[in-house]
């Protein structure tokens, strides 16, 4: 029976010869590739083309115009409105039910 020692070097060995057999085989793999692409005319692009970040462009519809919301509520000393999305301003106060513009 083999012992722990010669196994390890039995594994080193194996994987010295796995390294060199890839090594080898890579290199006729790699230049079969560049045959094919050159026969067909590809490009590194065509194979692997770069992936874009983000959603992909929609030209048939292009980015929905954002309109502003009629203001709900306002401020009579200062002229300022607020559409009662996001935060609330300082000027609303406590009671913002008095400055709530009237719906038509």
């Amino acid at each position: 029976m083999a012992t722990y020692q010669d196994l390890l070097a039995q594994k080193q060995a194996l994987e010295a010869q796995i390294e060199q057999a890839r090594a080898t085989e890579v290199a006729g793999v790699l230049e079969q590739i560049r045959a094919l692409m050159q026969q067909y005319g590809l490009s590194p692009e065509d194979i692997a083309p770069r992936r874009r970040r983000g959603r992909p462009a929609d030209a048939a519809t292009g980015p929905a115009e954002k309109t502003a919301l009629p203001p709900k509520y306002h401020d009579p000393k200062t002229g300022k409105s607020w559409s009662g999305r996001g935060r609330a301003p300082a000027w609303l106060g406590k009671r913002p039910a008095r400055f709530l513009i009237p719906q038509e």
